[in-house]
């Protein structure tokens, strides 16, 4: 693992700590312990019915989306580099009586860890921006999907995350795509969740890419794309000035130009 991977793994293992304890409510999991189904309003309107459906979660963090799919009838893994993620979401799994399997790894490797039989790759917020190879990611989408498995994604638009706001304006700031041996660096003193607790390991990097890097990858990976939709929500504040929309979501302030924030698609392997 490179020096880029080991730092972001550091980040992980600390967030998925204070994550799953949840002091401000971010990933809602007394709501998912209490019964309630907490999937962000775009993906629980498109993934569709999952009951009895072998899938696979990509970067599942602390588990707590794997296990509203597990709920919804899907037979679910997650798959997570952060050992410490992993512990959390088996934690989740027996606090909550849901059964999944949670396995650490690297994306990349899916296939040689998980199998290659999967009726659904599940996969959202947050997590492209973190791999440094788009096109061995959707190589192993396709490689862990049995022939007419389907992926569905969702997660910032690409377009999107290369801005920042400064001094009230939203800005581009980012080159639109980053070499593999030179990421974006993020320096933050805290998690997103507004958890107070600092962080020892306080930057990370990631990979800035286009959409077009994305459909392309996939597309070059057999897979078939069904869908591809824009949102004007995110599940959090990109950008300060962003308000509450209801559904745990936020969106840009009244008065300003309308724009996407986020991206979904469907896909299926040929």
């Amino acid at each position: 693992m490179d020096a880029f991977k080991q730092s972001n793994r550091a980040s992980w293992d600390e967030r998925a700590d204070i994550h799953a304890q949840d002091r401000t409510g971010f990933y809602a999991i007394d709501r998912f312990l209490g019964g309630e189904d907490v999937l962000y309003p775009i993906e629980a309107a498109e993934i569709g019915d999952v009951a009895g459906l072998k899938l696979a979660h990509f970067q599942c963090h602390i588990g707590i989306d794997t296990l509203c799919l597990a709920r919804r009838g899907a037979k679910a893994t997650g798959l997570d580099f952060s050992p410490h993620a992993i512990a959390k979401a088996r934690e989740l799994s027996a606090r909550s009586d849901l059964a999944a399997e949670f396995v650490e790894g690297e994306v990349y490797d899916a296939p040689e860890l998980l199998g290659t039989d999967f009726d659904i790759v599940f996969t959202s917020w947050g997590t492209i921006t973190w791999l440094d190879d788009i096109r061995a990611w959707a190589q192993a989408i396709a490689g862990t999907l049995k022939p007419g498995g389907r992926l569905y994604f969702a997660d910032t638009s690409p377009a999107i995350a290369t801005h920042e706001e400064i001094d009230g304006v939203i800005l581009p700031h980012y080159d639109w795509r980053s070499a593999r041996e030179k990421p974006q660096r993020f320096d933050a003193t805290t998690t997103y969740t507004g958890d107070e607790t600092p962080l020892v390991t306080n930057f990370t990097y990631e990979w800035m890419r286009g959409v077009s890097d994305v459909i392309d990858a996939l597309l070059r990976a057999g897979m078939r794309l069904d869908f591809l939709h824009e949102h004007e929500l995110l599940p959090f504040r990109l950008f300060p000035m962003m308000v509450e929309a209801g559904g745990r979501m936020f969106r840009l302030p009244a008065g300003m130009p309308r724009m996407p924030l986020a991206l979904s698609l469907g896909a299926t392997k040929r």
